[in-house]
């Protein structure tokens, strides 16, 4: 029997009995679901029933006419069978027919994981003709649309994820290409269960980074115990990135934990460079001492009468040019109080000014880049004690504004998958 009316209306609800699985890699959801489709008739009728209502036999083939039902995300679906397939037709007094069939259906979900593991992944479900227009034929859904187990609670909780469903009663239509089509949607909601993560990945990755900061107060001479420390807990963290790379799903960018654990492991580096930095001072400052003695008797030059600018405070450094030229930097109170000796207008004009000038440029750097490195070479442990307070302000810095910046984005994803 062929449909010649116009503007039929089908409405439809929803039995979920159980969420079969999620696949991230596939991206697909399999759920076990009893579907209704109802819709009305005049050409059908009940003769002589008190009952109000009769079952009719299931054909797959029937002979009278039923709307071509077209699930948009649909990838397979299989009828669930005991003895036999277990669907049923049922017409009422009214003329209206309801279809009941109990289905496997696995759904194509779109799924975007680069907020990975705060992601909330939304999934629209769309039911509707691909046959018939929206002048033809319209799908809504009942008004009471959805039904679950007594056990369903707050959502179905799976190892990984909590699943919640929702009817959009709007009016949505999908454009096929001969015209667009009347849909009723459904949404389906995955949130990530947090907990697994933070004591799988965060909570080891933050404690590890801490570890390194037991580094700064080890003694830089302990070369073997400090260097397994930080070494040990490097290659802790690289390990832990891999392992949460190969079982985390596949992003076109960075993910949200990936963002967290390169970062964990940068801080744990940087804690590794700043060893480097203090054993190469240290040996500076050993060929420094030994050679003090010999700094400290150097000759004057012939620049001594000209006093150079002091580079930390009254600190008495002496450099030794390549051209065997040298210079002293002496006391700001005592240089003040000696009258410098005026040299010629000739040596303060001419091509010798110039020369001057590039020679106290060139032992202003090397004083400067003596200090550094004694600074950080020092006895006393000068460069961790700044690193002791330094890294552990960057890192909480660092760990507000991540968790600030992908807790946003997250809510403001989820409030657009609401709307």
């Amino acid at each position: 029997m062929v449909h010649d009316g116009k503007g039929v209306d089908v409405s439809l609800s929803l039995h979920i009995n159980r969420i079969s699985g999620v696949d991230e890699s596939k991206e697909e959801i399999a759920l076990d679901v009893f579907l209704h489709v109802y819709w009305e008739d005049p050409r059908i009728r009940i003769l002589d029933n008190d009952t109000g209502q009769v079952e009719l036999t299931w054909d797959k083939d029937p002979n009278f006419w039923i709307p071509d039902l077209y699930i948009r995300q649909l990838r397979e679906m299989k009828v669930l069978t005991v003895f036999q397939d277990i669907a049923s037709i049922r017409l009422y007094s009214n003329s209206t027919l309801r279809i009941s069939i109990g289905a496997t259906i696995i759904i194509k979900c779109d799924m975007d994981f680069v907020l990975y593991p705060l992601d909330v992944q939304a999934c629209a479900v769309d039911f509707g003709s691909y046959k018939y227009t929206v002048m033809d034929m319209k799908f809504r859904w009942r008004d009471d649309p959805l039904s679950f187990p007594s056990d369903f609670g707050d959502g179905f909780r799976l190892p990984r994820y909590v699943v919640s469903f929702v009817t959009d009663n709007r009016s949505n239509v999908i454009y096929y290409g001969d015209g667009t089509h009347s849909t009723a949607r459904l949404v389906i909601t995955l949130s990530r269960e947090l907990r697994s993560h933070l004591l799988e990945s965060y909570l080891p990755s933050t404690l590890f980074v801490i570890m390194s900061w037991g580094s700064f107060v080890v003694m830089p001479e302990v070369v073997p115990g400090r260097m397994v420390l930080l070494v040990t807990t490097l290659l802790s963290l690289v390990t832990m990135f891999d392992t949460v790379r190969n079982n985390s799903p596949s992003a076109l960018e960075l993910k949200c934990i990936e963002v967290w654990l390169i970062s964990c492991t940068l801080f744990v580096f940087l804690a590794l460079v700043e060893y480097f930095v203090v054993l190469f001072g240290m040996r500076y400052d050993k060929h420094w001492r030994h050679k003090k003695r010999d700094l400290d008797g150097g000759v004057s030059g012939a620049f001594n009468c000209m006093p150079l600018p002091q580079l930390f405070g009254s600190n008495k450094v002496h450099a030794t040019s390549e051209s065997n030229v040298a210079a002293t930097a002496d006391n700001v109170n005592s240089t003040a109080t000696k009258a410098p000796v005026p040299l010629p207008a000739a040596a303060v004009n001419g091509p010798a000014a110039t020369s001057v000038a590039a020679v106290a440029g060139r032992l202003r750097f090397r004083l400067l880049t003596k200090h550094v490195i004694l600074y950080c070479g020092s006895q006393r442990g000068t460069l961790d004690q700044v690193s002791l307070a330094l890294f552990p302000a960057c890192f909480v810095v660092f760990t507000v504004a991540y968790w600030i910046s992908y807790i946003t984005e997250s809510n403001k994803r989820k409030s657009l998958t609401d709307a």
